[in-house]
């Protein structure tokens, strides 16, 4: 069963990103891991084939005690009805250490996430902590997102060009749009290492499991029990609700054991 893979090629922190080289937007340092810890393909293909994707993740996350969900009350989906699973890229924001103008006179950019998007592999997630008020990720960057093998992107902070993005269909979850750059108010200062989402902690290389209810952020090296818990869940919910639609008297619905 996948939940009992080991997280695979994880141990060794192999991955299709092996002798890529950095655009050279931040310092070297600034980008902890050019390889992400890899999770076995067929594990996080199991937590795919979820039918109640967070809800799910959320009830084994209690059972567990993992703190790691955030509500899309917080972060809502641009796009109803999309979900997406896939191990977290990050990237750390900041507010500019430059004045606003003085930055823009200088055309002094802060903005490097161009670096993530350069060591995604198809189906990572881009996974950013933010800056609120200006644009943390425009639409062509987002393009260049999607393009470089992005499956989606939860962004705590806000964006721009939201029409743009709505022609993509590319799955994102945000705090919102706004027209004002980012380009002189906010800067780049790690790819690859620890994040906060709204008061959650995510790694690189943790799963993200995001859908219209909101975002669980599965711990890497916990992958495989949550997985485990969750099916359970999971198939109890389906058969509970498979007798409901049957039909089932409601005193035995009562009586039976689901999880």
């Amino acid at each position: 069963a996948p939940c009992a893979l080991a997280v695979g090629a994880a141990a060794a922190g192999l991955s299709a990103m092996s002798g890529r080289k950095t655009l050279g937007k931040l310092p070297r340092e600034a980008i902890r891991l050019l390889e992400l810890p890899r999770l076995d393909e067929q594990l996080v293909e199991a937590f795919r084939e979820l039918v109640d994707l967070t809800g799910t993740l959320s009830d084994a996350f209690d059972e567990l005690g993992i703190v790691g969900v955030v509500p899309a009350y917080a972060l809502p989906p641009v796009h109803i009805g999309k979900r997406v699973v896939g191990q977290a890229v990050t990237v750390r924001n900041v507010h500019h250490a430059t004045q606003v103008h003085k930055a823009a006179a200088d055309r002094a950019t802060g903005q490097a996430e161009t670096e993530a998007h350069n060591l995604a592999v198809p189906g990572d997630v881009l996974v950013m902590q933010g800056v609120i008020g200006c644009s943390n990720m425009g639409g062509q960057s987002a393009t260049l997102a999607r393009r470089e093998g992005f499956a989606g992107a939860v962004v705590d902070g806000t964006l721009r060009d939201p029409d743009q993005y709505r022609q993509m269909g590319w799955p994102v979850w945000c705090r919102g749009f706004t027209p004002i750059t980012g380009k002189w108010r906010m800067q780049t200062v790690e790819v690859n290492g620890t994040v906060e989402i709204c008061g959650v902690t995510v790694r690189a290389g943790d799963l993200v499991c995001a859908d219209e209810a909101g975002i669980a952020f599965v711990p890497h090296e916990r992958a495989g029990e949550v997985l485990e818990a969750a099916r359970k869940i999971d198939g109890g919910d389906t058969r509970r609700k498979a007798d409901i639609d049957a039909g089932v008297p409601l005193a035995e619905i009562l009586r039976r054991k689901y999880k």
